[in-house]
């Protein structure tokens, strides 16, 4: 009987001495000064992603007349063949050039017109085109008046690229962090040491190819309105240049 009582005594303390244990951990937990824990490193969005581009979604001719009188700057340089205008009617027999990027345009109005199949290389034909009017303020012949697809009717519904083919702003503004030097070579359609694959795009058109999908580290080749050059990026930055016969 004098074990048991001694057992028991002896079970108590462990136990005490367990809790003890504990509630000093609990209190130095509760006590302690609080880590600081670094918050990761936010990822730099470059400034070319940061530009607001509009949007505008036509849906309707009705919805182009907001346009007319306006200015457009070519977005998708390199792509767009326009044709001279008499009127409304479009002559698509012979295209009288390629819009460049950047190209400053001022809208005269909208017309529809069956386009030939040799006009639909860019923007479906449907049942029949949409297509703008526009005069070339900057060109050797501001007031002459041509006309591009922008856009078709098929079904009862119309479909417009105006988003994809032009800027509703100045992109010299959009874009003013490039500055001068680099907007010099835009404007001129020439690539200089620096550039980076929007810019290089932007001064020889859309159109291009490459063997890689690493944007920004590849051999671009663009074909330049029929003049192929070839691009090296390294880190986004043009890096090696010269013409090229492989396009």
């Amino acid at each position: 009987m004098q074990n048991g009582p001694k057992w028991a005594i002896g079970g108590t303390l462990v136990f005490l001495a367990v809790i003890g244990v504990r509630v000093g951990m609990i209190y130095r937990e509760r006590n302690a000064a609080e880590k600081t824990v670094a918050a990761p490193a936010r990822e730099k969005i470059a400034d070319d992603d940061l530009v607001f581009l509009k949007k505008k979604r036509q849906s309707s001719m009705a919805d182009t007349k907001e346009l007319v009188g306006q200015p457009l700057w070519v977005s998708a340089g390199g792509q767009m063949e326009y044709y001279p205008a008499n009127g409304k009617h479009i002559d698509y027999a012979k295209a009288d050039g390629t819009l460049l990027g950047a190209e400053k345009l001022e809208v005269k109005g909208f017309t529809e017109q069956v386009a030939p199949k040799s006009a639909t290389h860019r923007i479906p034909g449907g049942d029949r085109q949409v297509l703008m009017l526009f005069s070339m303020p900057n060109s050797p012949a501001p007031e002459k008046v041509y006309g591009v697809p922008v856009g078709y009717h098929e079904n009862g519904l119309y479909t417009f690229y105006l988003d994809e083919i032009f800027f509703y702003d100045d992109p010299h503004e959009l874009y003013k962090h490039w500055g001068p030097e680099i907007w010099k070579a835009v404007d001129s359609h020439q690539v200089i040491l620096g550039m980076n694959e929007r810019q290089v795009q932007m001064a020889l058109g859309q159109v291009s190819k490459s063997l890689s999908n690493d944007y920004g580290n590849r051999l671009v080749v663009y074909a330049n309105l029929g003049k192929p050059f070839a691009v090296t990026f390294v880190k986004n930055k043009v890096t090696a240049f010269r013409p090229d016969q492989g396009f």
